[in-house]
């Protein structure tokens, strides 16, 4: 799956959601850890969207981000607030 229109300068906290027919999945990240994602790249030559790709093969690297669905509102305010 490929996250795409990321805008880095308008959010605090990203919530991705995979969706699977036999399974649903969130992932929240801080705007910082969307930066610093080594699968973060440019989605357009020169704009200011970006995009992560989430395949078979690193979804295992996303773990660290996945949150159950009624954890996720207390993690977006943890992930929100300064550090």
């Amino acid at each position: 799956m490929n996250f795409q229109q990321i805008k880095l300068d308008i959010a605090d906290v990203f919530i991705f959601i995979g969706v699977w027919v036999n399974r649903i999945v969130y992932w929240v990240l801080s705007n910082q850890e969307v930066r610093r994602n080594k699968y973060l790249s440019h989605q357009h030559r020169g704009g200011i969207e970006y995009q992560i790709g989430i395949t078979h093969k690193n979804i295992s690297e996303f773990d660290k981000y996945h949150v159950n669905p009624s954890e996720i509102g207390k993690r977006v305010i943890k992930k929100g607030k300064p550090p």
